[in-house]
């Protein structure tokens, strides 16, 4: 909702029709062929962020606690397990932003603040007790072959003996899919080290968004048959991408780790773009386009308004995320 001169002006944007989605497949490839460097050094530092800035500074800190744990890995747990929500209980009755089952706790929470309590409920314990937790898992299953890392994850949800009785991770499916799920959600919570493949969906999900133009914004829509094929942001961002077979999850602040998070300035069409009214904080999101290259993307703005090009520098600029596979499949559908 927020212009900066583009390689292709609004009006050519509009009626460019086919050749200029060509024009985007073309570029989409070519430009990341020619895309270096830009990134934080390293695998361990947190995307820009990525994390709540109220906990960013304890994932970092305890993300690092052992060598098979990073602050990447524990933002994906920890957001898997309550979406950063402190309050949420369980059906099972596990508690807090850590989701721990108070037998569990009672044994493993520590008292992370040094406030002379162990409280479940209060982020400053119980994630240093998350990360605590995990690297004693990790010493269990230090000797087990395999990937240090996987082996742990697979402990925190199977638990070490299985582990250990199957020689890496264990043929459990659950399990399976939780150590596949956080490994691929751990990506969007990461600084990249190097530069930022695109997707070969993103040129599809500019298509089906192009066809769009004009459509009035909807509240609340989901381009339905009742609502008039009508959307609002997210919900053209979710049936872009679902018109190529990636499931987002329906709301902007969740959509942004659905993948990587490229810079401003290593942008390439297909990437989501996001606007938060806290630039440190991914739950503060408000807004999300779908970039399309020169400082615009095409996005369902506000009630009165239709689907169109926008620019996107503006002073609520957030981020924006590469959306993969593999890291819409590791969202949660609920927390």
């Amino acid at each position: 909702m927020t212009v900066r001169k583009a390689w292709i002006v609004g009006g050519a944007l509009v009626a460019g029709g086919l050749s200029f989605v060509m024009v985007l497949v073309v570029a989409v490839y070519l430009v990341a062929g020619n895309l270096a460097g830009g990134m934080a050094a390293g695998g361990r530092a947190l995307a820009k962020g990525a994390v709540p800035a109220a906990y960013q500074q304890l994932v970092q800190k305890w993300g690092n606690l052992c060598p098979a744990l990073t602050p990447a890995l524990l933002a994906a747990q920890l957001y898997q397990e309550s979406g950063w929500n402190p309050t949420v209980v369980s059906p099972a009755d596990a508690k807090g932003i850590a989701q721990f089952i108070p037998s569990t706790w009672a044994t493993h929470g520590i008292d992370g603040n040094g406030d002379g309590k162990r409280d479940i409920w209060d982020p400053n314990d119980a994630i240093p007790s998350a990360a605590s937790y995990d690297c004693e898992l990790a010493k269990y299953v230090k000797d087990v072959p395999g990937n240090v890392s996987d082996n742990m994850l697979a402990a925190y949800n199977a638990g070490a003996y299985r582990v250990i009785q199957a020689g890496g991770v264990p043929g459990i499916s659950e399990t399976q899919n939780y150590v596949r799920r956080i490994n691929s959600l751990a990506e969007s919570f990461a600084a990249p080290p190097s530069r930022l493949d695109p997707t070969r969906q993103a040129a599809g999900a500019i298509d089906f968004a192009q066809r769009k133009l004009g459509t009035p914004y909807l509240w609340g829509g989901e381009g339905t048959a009742a609502q008039d094929g009508r959307f609002d942001c997210s919900g053209l961002t979710q049936a872009a991408y679902a018109s190529v077979g990636i499931k987002l999850p329906r709301v902007a602040n969740d959509q942004y780790n659905a993948g990587p998070h490229p810079s401003r300035g290593q942008l390439l069409p297909g990437d989501l773009v996001f606007f938060s009214h806290d630039p440190t904080d991914s739950r503060a999101i408000h807004h999300v386009g779908i970039y399309v290259g020169g400082g615009y993307m095409i996005d369902a703005p506000r009630t009165g308004a239709v689907i169109r090009f926008d620019p996107i520098d503006g002073a609520d600029y957030f981020g924006a995320t590469r959306v993969t596979e593999d890291g819409a499949k590791a969202l949660p559908t609920t927390v």
